[in-house]
Protein backbone atom coordinates (compact mmCIF):
# COMPACT_ATOMS: atom_id res chain seq x y z
CA UNK A 1 0.00 0.00 0.00
CA UNK A 2 2.89 2.35 0.81
CA UNK A 3 4.43 1.72 -2.60
CA UNK A 4 1.11 2.39 -4.34
CA UNK A 5 0.64 5.71 -2.51
CA UNK A 6 4.23 6.73 -3.22
CA UNK A 7 3.83 5.84 -6.91
CA UNK A 8 0.63 7.90 -7.11
CA UNK A 9 2.36 10.85 -5.47
CA UNK A 10 5.32 10.66 -7.85
CA UNK A 11 2.96 10.39 -10.83
CA UNK A 12 1.03 13.47 -9.67
CA UNK A 13 4.26 15.40 -9.19
CA UNK A 14 5.52 14.32 -12.61
CA UNK A 15 2.27 15.41 -14.26
CA UNK A 16 2.49 18.73 -12.46
CA UNK A 17 5.99 19.30 -13.83
CA UNK A 18 4.75 18.51 -17.34
CA UNK A 19 1.92 21.04 -17.01
CA UNK A 20 4.36 23.53 -15.52
CA UNK A 21 6.64 23.15 -18.55
CA UNK A 22 3.65 23.72 -20.82
CA UNK A 23 2.84 26.87 -18.84
CA UNK A 24 6.41 28.17 -19.21
CA UNK A 25 6.20 27.69 -22.96
CA UNK A 26 2.68 29.06 -23.41
CA UNK A 27 3.37 32.32 -21.58
CA UNK A 28 7.04 32.64 -22.62
CA UNK A 29 8.21 32.80 -19.01
CA UNK A 30 11.93 33.56 -18.70
CA UNK A 31 13.85 31.26 -16.33
CA UNK A 32 17.16 32.58 -14.98
CA UNK A 33 18.59 29.37 -13.50
CA UNK A 34 17.63 26.14 -11.72
CA UNK A 35 16.93 27.95 -8.46
CA UNK A 36 14.62 30.40 -10.19
CA UNK A 37 12.89 27.54 -11.99
CA UNK A 38 12.22 25.74 -8.71
CA UNK A 39 10.87 28.93 -7.16
CA UNK A 40 8.52 29.43 -10.09
CA UNK A 41 7.40 25.82 -9.90
CA UNK A 42 6.59 25.97 -6.19
CA UNK A 43 4.49 29.10 -6.73
CA UNK A 44 2.83 27.63 -9.82
CA UNK A 45 2.09 24.33 -8.03
CA UNK A 46 0.54 26.15 -5.06
CA UNK A 47 -1.58 28.29 -7.38
CA UNK A 48 -2.59 25.21 -9.38
CA UNK A 49 -3.97 23.54 -6.26
CA UNK A 50 -5.75 26.75 -5.33
CA UNK A 51 -7.32 27.05 -8.79
CA UNK A 52 -8.67 23.50 -8.57
CA UNK A 53 -9.99 24.08 -5.06
CA UNK A 54 -11.83 27.32 -5.91
CA UNK A 55 -13.24 26.00 -9.18
CA UNK A 56 -14.55 22.97 -7.31
CA UNK A 57 -16.98 25.22 -5.41
CA UNK A 58 -18.90 26.14 -8.60
CA UNK A 59 -18.86 29.88 -7.91
CA UNK A 60 -20.05 32.62 -10.25
CA UNK A 61 -16.51 32.86 -11.65
CA UNK A 62 -13.63 30.54 -12.50
CA UNK A 63 -9.88 30.78 -12.03
CA UNK A 64 -7.15 29.68 -14.41
CA UNK A 65 -3.45 29.91 -15.11
CA UNK A 66 -1.97 33.04 -16.67
CA UNK A 67 1.40 34.79 -16.77
CA UNK A 68 1.07 35.60 -13.04
CA UNK A 69 0.84 31.92 -11.98
CA UNK A 70 4.52 31.89 -11.05
CA UNK A 71 4.02 34.62 -8.45
CA UNK A 72 3.06 34.18 -4.81
CA UNK A 73 0.85 36.76 -3.10
CA UNK A 74 3.76 38.92 -1.92
CA UNK A 75 5.30 39.04 -5.39
CA UNK A 76 1.98 39.85 -7.02
CA UNK A 77 1.39 42.70 -4.58
CA UNK A 78 4.85 43.99 -5.46
CA UNK A 79 3.90 43.90 -9.14
CA UNK A 80 0.97 46.18 -8.33
CA UNK A 81 3.35 48.67 -6.70
CA UNK A 82 1.62 48.48 -3.34
CA UNK A 83 3.37 51.59 -2.04
CA UNK A 84 1.32 53.70 -4.40
CA UNK A 85 -2.29 53.64 -3.25
CA UNK A 86 -4.80 55.81 -5.05
CA UNK A 87 -5.62 58.79 -2.87
CA UNK A 88 -9.04 60.37 -2.62
CA UNK A 89 -9.39 62.98 -5.35
CA UNK A 90 -12.60 64.69 -6.33
CA UNK A 91 -13.17 67.33 -8.98
CA UNK A 92 -15.59 69.36 -6.87
CA UNK A 93 -16.22 71.74 -9.77
CA UNK A 94 -17.62 69.01 -11.99
CA UNK A 95 -19.32 66.00 -10.41
CA UNK A 96 -21.53 63.78 -12.57
CA UNK A 97 -24.79 62.81 -10.91
CA UNK A 98 -27.65 61.00 -12.59
CA UNK A 99 -30.73 63.00 -13.46
CA UNK A 100 -33.48 61.63 -11.24
CA UNK A 101 -35.72 60.50 -14.09
CA UNK A 102 -32.82 59.39 -16.32
CA UNK A 103 -33.52 55.92 -17.66
CA UNK A 104 -30.49 53.78 -18.45
CA UNK A 105 -30.55 50.77 -20.81
CA UNK A 106 -30.47 47.26 -19.38
CA UNK A 107 -26.99 46.69 -20.75
CA UNK A 108 -24.15 48.64 -22.36
CA UNK A 109 -21.03 47.29 -24.10
CA UNK A 110 -18.65 49.86 -25.58
CA UNK A 111 -16.40 47.10 -26.91
CA UNK A 112 -19.21 45.93 -29.18
CA UNK A 113 -19.93 49.55 -30.12
CA UNK A 114 -16.37 49.92 -31.41
CA UNK A 115 -15.22 52.50 -28.86
CA UNK A 116 -12.48 50.41 -27.22
CA UNK A 117 -8.99 49.60 -28.55
CA UNK A 118 -7.50 46.10 -28.17
CA UNK A 119 -6.24 45.17 -24.70
CA UNK A 120 -2.76 46.53 -23.98
CA UNK A 121 0.01 45.44 -21.60
CA UNK A 122 1.62 47.74 -19.04
CA UNK A 123 4.36 45.17 -18.37
CA UNK A 124 6.82 45.69 -15.51
CA UNK A 125 5.83 49.30 -14.83
CA UNK A 126 3.29 50.80 -12.44
CA UNK A 127 1.66 52.76 -15.25
CA UNK A 128 -1.89 51.42 -15.00
CA UNK A 129 -3.14 54.98 -14.51
CA UNK A 130 -1.91 55.95 -18.00
CA UNK A 131 -3.70 53.01 -19.66
CA UNK A 132 -6.94 53.84 -17.87
CA UNK A 133 -6.55 57.45 -19.00
CA UNK A 134 -5.90 56.66 -22.67
CA UNK A 135 -8.75 54.14 -22.67
CA UNK A 136 -11.18 56.80 -21.49
CA UNK A 137 -9.79 59.31 -23.99
CA UNK A 138 -10.03 56.78 -26.83
CA UNK A 139 -13.67 56.16 -25.99
CA UNK A 140 -14.51 59.85 -25.71
CA UNK A 141 -12.75 60.63 -29.00
CA UNK A 142 -14.56 57.82 -30.83
CA UNK A 143 -17.96 58.88 -29.53
CA UNK A 144 -17.33 62.52 -30.46
CA UNK A 145 -15.55 62.13 -33.81
CA UNK A 146 -16.40 58.59 -34.96
CA UNK A 147 -12.79 57.39 -35.21
CA UNK A 148 -11.10 54.88 -32.91
CA UNK A 149 -7.48 55.91 -32.30
CA UNK A 150 -4.90 54.38 -29.97
CA UNK A 151 -3.34 57.10 -27.83
CA UNK A 152 0.13 57.06 -26.26
CA UNK A 153 0.57 55.83 -22.70
CA UNK A 154 4.30 56.44 -22.98
CA UNK A 155 3.79 60.17 -23.49
CA UNK A 156 1.93 60.30 -20.18
CA UNK A 157 4.42 58.09 -18.36
CA UNK A 158 7.44 60.07 -19.60
CA UNK A 159 6.05 63.61 -19.75
CA UNK A 160 3.27 63.90 -17.14
CA UNK A 161 5.65 64.15 -14.20
CA UNK A 162 6.56 66.66 -11.53
CA UNK A 163 9.75 67.63 -13.35
CA UNK A 164 7.75 68.35 -16.52
CA UNK A 165 4.96 70.31 -14.87
CA UNK A 166 2.68 67.32 -14.29
CA UNK A 167 1.55 65.60 -11.12
CA UNK A 168 2.08 61.89 -11.81
CA UNK A 169 5.00 59.55 -11.17
CA UNK A 170 5.70 57.43 -14.22
CA UNK A 171 6.23 53.78 -13.29
CA UNK A 172 5.59 54.64 -9.63
CA UNK A 173 1.93 55.41 -10.14
CA UNK A 174 -0.43 58.27 -10.85
CA UNK A 175 -4.05 59.38 -10.99
CA UNK A 176 -6.30 59.47 -14.01
CA UNK A 177 -7.71 62.89 -13.11
CA UNK A 178 -4.17 64.29 -12.97
CA UNK A 179 -3.51 62.83 -16.42
CA UNK A 180 -6.71 64.36 -17.82
CA UNK A 181 -5.50 67.75 -16.56
CA UNK A 182 -2.10 67.24 -18.18
CA UNK A 183 -3.66 66.36 -21.55
CA UNK A 184 -5.78 69.51 -21.28
CA UNK A 185 -2.68 71.67 -20.66
CA UNK A 186 -0.76 69.86 -23.43
CA UNK A 187 -3.56 70.51 -25.95
CA UNK A 188 -3.93 66.79 -26.62
CA UNK A 189 -2.06 63.52 -26.79
CA UNK A 190 0.04 61.79 -29.47
CA UNK A 191 -0.81 58.51 -31.14
CA UNK A 192 0.59 55.26 -29.78
CA UNK A 193 2.27 54.66 -33.14
CA UNK A 194 4.10 57.99 -32.91
CA UNK A 195 5.15 57.56 -29.28
CA UNK A 196 5.20 53.78 -28.58
CA UNK A 197 5.21 52.24 -25.13
CA UNK A 198 8.59 51.04 -23.83
CA UNK A 199 8.40 51.34 -20.04
CA UNK A 200 6.92 47.85 -19.72
CA UNK A 201 10.34 46.38 -20.49
CA UNK A 202 12.71 49.16 -19.38
CA UNK A 203 10.81 49.60 -16.08
CA UNK A 204 11.71 53.30 -16.31
CA UNK A 205 9.63 56.35 -17.19
CA UNK A 206 12.27 57.56 -19.60
CA UNK A 207 12.93 61.07 -20.88
CA UNK A 208 10.05 63.11 -22.27
CA UNK A 209 10.13 63.29 -26.07
CA UNK A 210 8.36 66.36 -27.42
CA UNK A 211 8.87 65.57 -31.12
CA UNK A 212 5.51 63.89 -31.76
CA UNK A 213 2.46 65.88 -32.82
CA UNK A 214 -0.68 65.68 -30.72
CA UNK A 215 -3.84 64.47 -32.42
CA UNK A 216 -6.10 67.30 -33.50
CA UNK A 217 -9.06 67.78 -31.14
CA UNK A 218 -7.73 65.23 -28.62
CA UNK A 219 -7.31 67.86 -25.93
CA UNK A 220 -9.47 67.28 -22.86
CA UNK A 221 -11.97 70.12 -22.48
CA UNK A 222 -12.92 69.02 -19.00
CA UNK A 223 -13.16 65.88 -16.91
CA UNK A 224 -15.99 64.76 -14.69
CA UNK A 225 -15.93 62.70 -11.51
CA UNK A 226 -18.80 60.28 -11.04
CA UNK A 227 -20.68 60.57 -7.75
CA UNK A 228 -19.02 57.93 -5.51
CA UNK A 229 -20.64 54.73 -4.27
CA UNK A 230 -23.63 54.82 -6.61
CA UNK A 231 -24.47 52.08 -9.08
CA UNK A 232 -27.17 54.29 -10.59
CA UNK A 233 -24.73 57.09 -11.33
CA UNK A 234 -22.04 54.72 -12.61
CA UNK A 235 -24.51 53.07 -14.97
CA UNK A 236 -25.75 56.47 -16.14
CA UNK A 237 -22.17 57.56 -16.84
CA UNK A 238 -21.38 54.30 -18.65
CA UNK A 239 -24.45 54.71 -20.81
CA UNK A 240 -22.67 57.76 -22.23
CA UNK A 241 -19.02 56.58 -22.53
CA UNK A 242 -16.26 54.40 -21.01
CA UNK A 243 -15.19 55.46 -17.51
CA UNK A 244 -11.82 55.38 -15.75
CA UNK A 245 -12.00 53.65 -12.37
CA UNK A 246 -9.68 52.60 -9.54
CA UNK A 247 -9.94 49.20 -7.86
CA UNK A 248 -8.23 46.91 -5.37
CA UNK A 249 -6.63 44.16 -7.46
CA UNK A 250 -4.18 42.44 -5.10
CA UNK A 251 -6.26 39.41 -4.10
CA UNK A 252 -5.32 35.93 -5.30
CA UNK A 253 -8.69 35.32 -6.95
CA UNK A 254 -8.26 38.52 -8.96
CA UNK A 255 -4.71 37.50 -9.86
CA UNK A 256 -5.92 34.18 -11.30
CA UNK A 257 -9.36 35.25 -12.60
CA UNK A 258 -10.39 33.56 -15.84
CA UNK A 259 -14.09 34.00 -16.54
CA UNK A 260 -17.54 34.67 -15.12
CA UNK A 261 -18.86 37.35 -12.76
CA UNK A 262 -16.20 38.04 -10.14
CA UNK A 263 -17.85 38.03 -6.73
CA UNK A 264 -14.85 36.90 -4.67
CA UNK A 265 -13.15 38.65 -1.76
CA UNK A 266 -12.01 42.08 -2.90
CA UNK A 267 -11.66 45.15 -0.69
CA UNK A 268 -11.46 48.90 -1.18
CA UNK A 269 -7.73 49.65 -0.77
CA UNK A 270 -7.45 51.08 -4.26
CA UNK A 271 -4.20 50.10 -5.98
CA UNK A 272 -4.92 49.74 -9.69
CA UNK A 273 -6.38 51.89 -12.48
CA UNK A 274 -8.58 50.23 -15.13
CA UNK A 275 -11.41 51.11 -17.52
CA UNK A 276 -15.12 50.34 -17.11
CA UNK A 277 -16.59 49.73 -20.57
CA UNK A 278 -20.13 48.56 -19.87
CA UNK A 279 -22.50 46.57 -17.71
CA UNK A 280 -25.05 43.78 -18.02
CA UNK A 281 -26.50 40.66 -16.44
CA UNK A 282 -26.12 36.90 -16.83
CA UNK A 283 -26.85 33.78 -14.81
CA UNK A 284 -23.98 34.69 -12.48
CA UNK A 285 -25.65 37.99 -11.63
CA UNK A 286 -25.36 41.67 -12.53
CA UNK A 287 -21.92 42.90 -13.54
CA UNK A 288 -19.71 45.65 -14.89
CA UNK A 289 -17.37 44.97 -17.83
CA UNK A 290 -13.83 46.14 -17.05
CA UNK A 291 -10.84 46.36 -19.38
CA UNK A 292 -7.49 45.67 -17.74
CA UNK A 293 -3.94 46.43 -18.95
CA UNK A 294 -2.28 43.08 -18.25
CA UNK A 295 -2.46 41.80 -21.86
CA UNK A 296 -5.17 39.56 -23.31
CA UNK A 297 -3.63 36.46 -21.66
CA UNK A 298 -5.02 37.58 -18.30
CA UNK A 299 -8.68 37.12 -17.41
CA UNK A 300 -11.31 36.76 -20.10
CA UNK A 301 -9.26 38.03 -23.04
CA UNK A 302 -7.94 40.87 -20.89
CA UNK A 303 -11.33 41.72 -19.36
CA UNK A 304 -13.11 40.96 -16.10
CA UNK A 305 -16.76 41.13 -15.11
CA UNK A 306 -17.05 42.66 -11.65
CA UNK A 307 -20.17 41.98 -9.60
CA UNK A 308 -22.65 44.87 -9.59
CA UNK A 309 -24.96 45.79 -6.72
CA UNK A 310 -25.31 47.40 -3.30
CA UNK A 311 -24.06 44.22 -1.59
CA UNK A 312 -20.43 44.83 -2.58
CA UNK A 313 -18.36 46.64 0.07
CA UNK A 314 -21.39 48.42 1.54
CA UNK A 315 -22.13 50.16 -1.75
CA UNK A 316 -18.53 51.07 -2.63
CA UNK A 317 -18.64 48.49 -5.42
CA UNK A 318 -16.81 45.24 -6.06
CA UNK A 319 -13.10 45.92 -5.50
CA UNK A 320 -14.08 49.52 -4.64
CA UNK A 321 -14.79 50.35 -8.28
CA UNK A 322 -17.47 52.94 -7.43
CA UNK A 323 -15.23 55.00 -5.16
CA UNK A 324 -13.14 56.97 -7.66
CA UNK A 325 -14.45 57.11 -11.22
CA UNK A 326 -14.09 59.81 -13.87
CA UNK A 327 -14.28 60.46 -17.61
CA UNK A 328 -13.05 63.15 -20.01
CA UNK A 329 -14.85 65.34 -22.52
CA UNK A 330 -13.07 66.24 -25.77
Amino acid sequence: MLYICLFALLTTFSNAHNHFDEWLHKFSIHVNDDSHREHLFQNWFSNDKYIQEVNGHNLTYTLGHNHFSGMNSVEFSGFLNKNNHFVEHMNTDNIFARIVDYSVPDSVNWVEKGAVTPVKDQGQCGSCWSFSTTGALEGAYFITYGELLSFSEQQLVSCDSLRNGGRDHGCNGGLMDNAFQWIEKNDGLCLESDYPYTSGTTMQAGTCDTSCSVVSQSDVQTYTDVKPNSDDDMMAALSQQPVSIAIQADQKDFQLYSSGVFTGDCGTSLDHGVLAVGYGSESGGDYYIVKNSWSDTWGDGGYIKLGRGIQYNNGAGQCGMLMQASFPTV
